[in-house]
């Protein structure tokens, strides 16, 4: 198949025992590419291949639940003896390099060139790897994020990060064979009006079925739902075939 996705972690918004944080890799047509680096996804990632193989890595936003192990990997390659061939592309917010050096004590991100060649996102956002089109779309959360398309020979991935409900998700899932879509919250809170940065299982369906996806994956489900229930629920509002995205799992599609 041109596409697979292994799901490295879905907790949100700490990990837990057997369960990181966001984090998945996707492969296909030669590439390999890590999808959000959520706390102890550098562990699973190395579980399914060796880091040096990476094409790029591509972060969805900079909350620590879905950025915090570029620092595992950032020292894997500095200090920990793994040496890709060349800089890994990361595609992530602009301020990602700098915050990472902040780690370090380091004011100048430079240090990080050996390893890292970080690459800003923005709305439109289209790269090519091997055989992989990536595209990303800003979405509606509470700091600057976006979602993620991914298309080889035919197959297509969507991909939500954290995201409210907004037109930019549906239009970037539209027939999409994979939806891969949080569930982060029981119900919205706040005045109505107000801007939501994250999706209940209802508008996770929601927008799967606005789209017209093939299959709706749930993930990043909060501490206020089960995932079975999460899984549930998305599906009664999508219609379609609703799936729960599991630790170690692989996609093909």
């Amino acid at each position: 198949m041109p596409l697979s996705l292994t799901i490295l972690g879905t907790a949100s918004p700490h990990p837990g025992p057997g369960r990181p944080c966001s984090g998945y890799l996707l492969r296909g047509a030669g590439a390999e590419i890590w999808v959000d680096a959520g706390p102890g996804t550098f562990a699973e990632l190395q579980r399914h291949t060796d880091p040096e193989r990476l094409t790029a890595i591509w972060i969805s936003h900079l909350h620590a639940d879905h950025s915090a192990d570029l620092l595992s990997a950032a020292y894997a390659f500095a200090y920990g003896g793994l040496v890709p061939p060349v800089p890994v592309p990361v595609y992530a917010p602009l301020d990602c390099a700098r915050r990472l050096a902040g780690f370090f004590g380091r004011p100048d991100v430079r240090f990080l060139s050996g390893v890292f060649d970080f690459r800003a996102l923005y709305d439109g956002h289209t790269v090519r790897h091997w055989n992989i089109r990536l595209t990303s779309r800003a979405v509606a959360h509470d700091t600057e994020a976006y979602a993620l398309r991914a298309e080889c020979q035919g197959s297509v991935l969507a991909y939500s990060g954290d995201s409210g409900p907004c037109e930019a998700l549906t239009e970037l899932a539209s027939g999409a064979d994979l939806f891969l879509c949080e569930a982060d919250i029981d119900r919205h809170r706040g005045s109505e009006g107000s801007p939501q940065v994250h999706l209940t299982p209802e508008d996770a369906g929601d927008a799967a079925r606005k789209a017209g996806v093939r299959e709706l994956y749930i993930t990043h489900v909060g501490p206020t739902l089960t995932r079975q229930t999460a899984t549930a629920r998305a599906a009664a509002a999508f219609g379609g075939p609703t799936r729960t995205a599991r630790e170690g799992e692989t996609i093909p599609f």
